[in-house]
């Protein structure tokens, strides 16, 4: 909704991970963009396994782009020594975070600092 036109959009005009996927099968610069995004992915749940000094319980993979195996795969394969992985494709993500702020507010559940 904030930035509509970046990402995949961007690079090849459309937004659907499926198209995308089935794209680089036979195009090496969708594949490039495709693996590139991934492994950015991967770098950054590192980045945050470090920062939290490995204390990690489980690496969750949401949203849509979970939909796709491939990138599910390319990820687990590069994180799966910090801790189990595990997807959740859909787009019900910020949903589940308004609700986990809205039962801390209520004072159903504490909040946790990270």
């Amino acid at each position: 909704m904030i930035v509509p036109k970046g990402g995949f959009v961007a690079y090849f005009g459309i937004n659907d991970l499926r198209l995308i996927e089935e794209k680089a099968q036979t195009d090496e610069k969708v594949k490039l963009v495709m693996d590139a995004m991934c492994y950015g992915i991967a770098k950054e749940i590192g980045a945050v396994a470090a920062a939290v000094a490995g204390d990690v319980d489980a690496i969750l993979l949401t949203g849509g782009m979970a939909y796709s195996k491939y990138l599910v795969n390319y990820i687990t394969e590069r994180v799966k020594f910090i801790a189990p992985v595990h997807s959740y494709p859909g787009e019900d993500e910020l949903w589940a975070l308004a609700s986990g702020v809205f039962r801390v507010l209520k004072g159903v559940e504490l909040s946790k600092e990270y």
